[in-house]
């Protein structure tokens, strides 16, 4: 193949100065987000687990228990 290498090329500089770096800003971001939301649903879990006495059952729809 002829001509200069992707790195070397104006779309190369442009993916390798800023498209990378924005979708690794974006990746931190996501993976904050994520840190975060399962923190709140451990605390959440937690939250009903000390406040539920009782077992949770599943429900059925009326007429079909035992079918």
């Amino acid at each position: 193949m002829s001509g200069p290498a992707f790195f070397q090329t104006h779309m190369g500089q442009r993916f390798y100065e800023g498209t990378m770096p924005a979708l690794v800003r974006e990746l931190k971001r996501l993976n904050d987000n994520m840190e975060r939301l399962v923190a709140m649903a451990e605390q959440l879990a937690g939250q009903k687990e000390s406040t539920s006495a009782e077992p949770v059952h599943p429900t059925t729809p009326a007429g079909t228990e035992g079918k």
